[in-house]
């Protein structure tokens, strides 16, 4: 597999050095000039850290491009218009909402890519991209993979966001079925603006259509990650078995 050359692959416990904090020289220059997607967990930790509605959330910050082709819509994270793209949160004094920070920002500088075999499990893999402008790198700190992931919380973002995977990748996905644009206003109301989505889910017509039970209704609704996994499960149904 090619790579460029700033991006080497990470293979098991390969070790790397790493840090970044403000007495490094490019503190926060990794926040500028960037393309940074969000997913739907993103959202929803941002959402609560801000105290903001997911409509304001997105009216405010997200970009969301859509795929002319009938694929799956994109999330952005908008940028400031600064003439260098900076981060709407980032500051001299460094992240405003770094406990809530998207998972790409936690990953850096390591890329992970997954996919899915034929059985549905997953797959990743790692690289270590090294950026001109960054000296994290000679900082003294080293780390492998799971090390570096455990210290920046992602785990718990990995495995939710993987759950989104079967989605993406749904069979009639590679069969060539594209989504309408109903499909893809659905797909963005259900994952990225889990407010108006609970209100959906609790009403009577919903929980009636698609047979909800009191208790799984309880269940789904007891709080947002509850709510955000229901609407993975629930998209694939309504995305590839109803007429959308």
């Amino acid at each position: 597999m090619y790579f460029p050359e700033n991006v080497s692959r990470l293979c098991g416990k390969k070790r790397f050095s790493f840090a970044c904090h403000p007495r490094v020289s490019c503190f926060t220059e990794c926040c500028r000039e960037l393309e940074l997607a969000l997913t739907p967990y993103d959202v929803l930790c941002l959402c609560k850290e801000l105290q903001m509605s997911s409509a304001h959330f997105f009216k405010r910050y997200a970009v969301v491009e859509q795929d002319a082709r009938g694929g799956f819509p994109n999330v952005y994270l908008g940028m400031v218009d600064d003439g260098r793209a900076s981060c709407p949160f980032i500051s001299e004094k460094g992240c405003k909402v770094y406990k809530s920070r998207p998972g790409a920002c936690r990953a850096y500088p390591i890329g992970r890519g997954v996919t899915l075999d034929t059985h549905g499990n997953v797959c990743e893999m790692h690289v270590l991209v090294r950026e001109k402008h960054c000296q994290g790198f000679s900082e003294p700190h080293s780390h492998h993979v799971t090390e570096w992931f455990e210290n920046q919380g992602l785990i718990e973002y990995n495995a939710i966001n993987d759950e989104v995977l079967g989605l993406l990748h749904h069979e009639k996905i590679h069969q060539g079925r594209g989504l309408t644009q109903d499909g893809k206003d659905t797909f963005i109301l259900a994952l990225y603006k889990l407010d108006e989505f609970r209100k959906i889910v609790s009403s009577p017509d919903f929980y009636e259509k698609y047979m909800l039970s009191k208790e799984k209704r309880r269940s789904v609704l007891a709080d947002d990650l509850n709510l955000l996994r229901f609407a993975i499960r629930w998209l694939q149904e309504f995305l590839f078995t109803e007429n959308v």
